[in-house]
């Protein structure tokens, strides 16, 4: 059986479509592209259609990341589907829970820096949309850094569920 990953952000154009290409990757890489399945998408719909952000597109394919995306907006009913919702800050967390169905489903959102244990109390991932290419790849670093213990925890899941 799959185990499905999305990551959400605002507009689903820069810090998400990051986390999802970096997270595909560290799966890829980790022999596990058959059996996790990533995604991501928006607390809004301001951007459907869109491709990444032009900044986030150029960090990607400079650390040599796929940056192919289309943007979408988050819908209540994918939580069904879904065996992880990963937010990239406290403002989607709570919007996410909000929309969340059940407490089951409430229960499958984490912070994507929850898995960074260098990260200390600052869980955010900052949004660049709004400032330089620095905060982009800043972003890009955190996402990294992040998507080691991810990695680590789904693998767990993974072997939780094979036995």
């Amino acid at each position: 059986m799959t185990y499905r990953v999305c990551f959400v952000c605002t507009g689903n154009i820069c810090r998400s479509p990051m986390a999802e290409s970096v997270f595909r990757a560290r799966v890829t890489e980790a022999g596990l592209g058959d059996l996790v399945e990533t995604d991501s998408a928006g607390t809004g719909g301001w951007h459907e259609g869109e491709a990444a952000d032009p900044r986030t597109v150029s960090v990607l394919e400079e650390h040599g990341y796929d940056a192919e995306h289309v943007a979408r907006q988050f819908q209540p009913s994918w939580f069904a589907r879904l065996d992880l919702v990963i937010a990239l800050d406290t403002g989607h967390l709570k919007t996410l829970r909000r929309l969340a169905p059940t407490e089951e489903d409430a229960r499958k959102i984490y912070l994507l820096r929850s898995y960074d244990p260098g990260t200390g109390d600052d869980l955010e991932v900052p949004d660049p949309y709004y400032g330089g290419r620095d905060g982009f790849e800043e972003c890009l670093e955190m996402v990294e850094a992040a998507s080691v213990g991810l990695l680590a925890a789904v693998r767990e899941q993974l072997e939780g569920r094979a036995a």
